[in-house]
């Protein structure tokens, strides 16, 4: 049976704007579920039931709303989940590698010192040879033959080079006495003849 705004007003306890509001809230609620009885607009069945169960039918829109935005949020949990589990297993795989390159580092380092202190030692060794050298480079040359000893090669070399310079002042003096010489001598023939 048909009802009038103010009719529905009464029996819902609504206010004639709260039932506007319902009817305009609807799609195509006024061409679908009302019609003009003389001055007064009139609702069908159908439409009554809508109004009045407009609460209800809000709520379950919403709860559906509700539902719908719960899933996407329930998906993004599950994928944001899902994405802190390979985050997870990408930090315990880089702490892993982490790990074994503080250890190379360390095994390293350790393994540095040790030849450091191979070579200080290595280092200390020929400082003493070279020391003991410096002591006593006579003995070690004496024990060889003439020909062979750096020290005698060198006197050998040092007395040829000092005879070289005293056959070139010899030769260069001879040439000056040479030529005072024949400068005298020629000076002498000149006065003789």
């Amino acid at each position: 049976m048909s009802k009038t705004i103010r009719q529905l007003s009464e029996e819902l306890k609504l206010s004639k704007q709260a039932i506007n509001q319902r009817i305009s809230s609807i799609k195509d609620f006024r061409s679908k579920h009302t019609y003009k009885i003389k001055n007064h607009l009139e609702i069908d069945d159908q439409g009554v039931k809508m109004l009045a169960n407009f609460d209800k039918q809000k709520r379950q829109e919403r709860q559906s709303e509700n539902d719908k935005h719960n899933k996407k949020e329930t998906n993004i949990d599950d994928v944001l989940l899902k994405q802190l589990d390979v985050k997870d297993q990408q930090i315990s795989k880089l702490q892993k590698s982490l790990d074994q390159q503080q250890q190379l580092q360390l095994a390293t380092l350790s393994e540095n010192r040790q030849l450091k202190s191979h070579i200080q030692e290595l280092s200390g060794l020929l400082e003493y040879a070279n020391s003991t050298e410096k002591q006593q480079p006579t003995r070690k040359n004496d024990n060889l033959p003439n020909d062979v000893n750096p020290i005698h090669t060198k006197d050998k070399n040092d007395k040829r080079d000092k005879k070289r310079v005293d056959d070139t002042d010899g030769k260069q003096k001879k040439i000056c006495k040479n030529k005072t010489n024949k400068s005298w001598w020629h000076f002498w023939k000149n006065k003789g003849s």
